[in-house]
């Protein structure tokens, strides 16, 4: 790299977002959190717009990546970041307002029209829109975020650099970052096309050595090699059978639909906690329940059909914790939707989530984008294309632990919080949760003709999750017989696997 100069490669696992990306299918994943007005509210009643933006402009210095927008290396076309030398505070923070006293169905209608814009590739990949005139005296943020940017676990780090967690904080004497930050000049197109080559050449001599040590290329922790290259043959293996069409598997439009619900984060973990499961592996119990009876209400029979939804993973580092981008794998998991019984679809997706773990599948998947990192672009594109038209599953589920204390935004609580993941080619439905503060917050992201009947769904959600509580009190009256000897998940190691994304929110 050229003295003075700056530019970050973008991963493959980050670049693959912008190739999945098509004229029906955003890549950015999004959040839409209300908070209570009072302390940033104007006397006219309105928001002061002009006060969150020099807030959130003092808050960029702990979020470069805000900062800088997408160039490529020549020849190989593939992306890098640069800081953008034409950033514009007021371009990314915009400022709208519902119909006084707006609704939450009002909220949810205009954040679906907000969420079909595509982000623009020539600036930096986000947006914050203030949206005033909420019912009660509420404002909310509709935060959108490239894939390629950042992580379900990565959103995280990025909502604690924008909120507080005392009411107090940053209310008062808010530095305006502005004039402080200077974008560092971006590298000729030589220079990137030299660094690509020189890169290449190294990872040459790095991947001899790793290879006489009998290590695997990408450091996948304690597995080995042999273990290594076994959990990338169960994510191909999984990977490669296509899953069957359904109600929910169509051709999608650029028109959305978004929903939500809220529940009771303990009351996920009484359901847990009785039947030594997961928080996760209660919630795609839940989604189970749902699917099935959505597909009845539909005149759909599943009966033998293999309906896989796709769980991201975290497997981000310690020492990655703070970083944006990608750091994620999946589950391909097949739902026992064929199941009537809440308590045997638990029992079965606990049974699926231990052999998940035991196969490293996770691992498999980080394996396959390390090695993918010696591909070409042109090469990566096609392949995103390809797969995005030939999924290995149904419907994304992800679920990402947030933090259980208030946040605030210039001493406004956040009240709630609904996340987005965004939808792949035929694949209608998109489900995300993430917990808050003692809630867990379900987003619901579907196409607009695909699913219609959004809020049923919604209420099969919720209806499911009764009949799991039902089924939980009666565990708890007259245990269930075990059906395995295996033990239960060690919950020690639940954090490194719970479910992030990715995207996702």
């Amino acid at each position: 790299m050229m003295r003075g100069t700056w530019y970050e490669r973008l991963s493959v696992l980050d670049y693959s977002f912008l190739a999945f990306e098509g004229a029906n299918s955003y890549m950015h994943i999004a959040a839409a959190a209300v908070f209570e007005a009072a302390p940033v509210a104007t006397k006219d009643g309105g928001i002061d717009i002009a006060r969150i933006r020099q807030y959130i402009d003092s808050r960029l210095p702990s979020i470069p990546r805000y900062r800088q927008r997408l160039a490529y290396i020549p020849v190989e076309n593939h992306p890098v970041w640069i800081d953008d030398d034409h950033f514009d505070l007021g371009y990314h923070v915009r400022h709208t307002s519902l119909p006084r006293p707006g609704s939450d169905p009002q909220l949810r209608e205009l954040c679906a029209r907000l969420l079909e814009r595509p982000l623009n590739r020539a600036k930096p990949l986000w947006e914050i829109w203030v949206v005033e005139g909420l019912a009660g005296g509420r404002f909310a943020l509709l935060m959108k975020v490239h894939h390629c940017m950042v992580d379900g676990l990565g959103g995280v780090e990025l909502l604690a650099a924008l909120l507080q967690p005392v009411p107090d904080a940053g209310s008062a004497g808010v530095v305006n970052g502005a004039s402080d930050w200077r974008p560092r000049p971006a590298p000729s197109s030589r220079t990137l096309l030299r660094d690509e080559v020189a890169r290449r050449a190294k990872m040459s001599i790095e991947l001899a050595r790793r290879l006489r040590r009998n290590g695997a290329a990408g450091e996948p922790g304690e597995v080995g090699w042999g273990g290594s290259l076994k959990a990338v043959w169960e994510l191909v293996r999984e990977g490669i059978r296509r899953p069957v069409t359904s109600p929910l598997n169509q051709p999608i439009g650029p028109h959305r639909r978004f929903h939500w619900a809220t529940c009771d984060l303990a009351a996920f973990k009484e359901v847990k906690n009785q039947f030594g499961a997961t928080v996760n592996d209660v919630v795609l119990s839940v989604v189970t329940g749902a699917v099935r009876a959505f597909f009845e209400r539909r005149g759909f029979n599943a009966a033998g059909m293999d309906f896989k939804a796709a769980v991201p993973v975290n497997v981000r580092a310690e020492a990655e914790r703070h970083t944006t981008g990608n750091r994620v794998s999946a589950w391909l998991v097949s739902l026992p939707i064929h199941e009537r019984r809440p308590t045997q679809r638990l029992l079965a997706l606990q049974e699926m989530s231990r052999h998940l773990k035991q196969t490293n599948q996770a691992i498999g998947g980080r394996m396959l984008t390390q090695a993918a990192e010696w591909t070409s672009t042109n090469v990566l594109t096609l392949g995103a294309l390809l797969s995005s038209r030939v999924q290995p599953f149904n419907l994304i589920v992800t679920n990402v632990p947030g933090p259980q204390f208030p946040l605030y935004l210039l001493g406004a609580r956040m009240e709630a919080i609904y996340p987005q993941v965004p939808l792949f080619e035929n694949q209608g439905l998109g489900i995300a949760l993430f917990s808050y503060d003692g809630k867990l917050f379900w987003g619901f992201n579907g196409d607009w003709d695909v699913l219609a009947d959004i809020e049923a769904f919604v209420q099969d959600i919720e209806a499911s999750f009764r009949g799991l509580c039902r089924a939980a009190r009666r565990q708890r009256i007259a245990p269930t017989p075990k059906v395995t000897r295996q033990q239960p998940p060690d919950l020690q190691r639940l954090p490194r696997l719970r479910s992030a994304a990715n995207s996702k929110w």
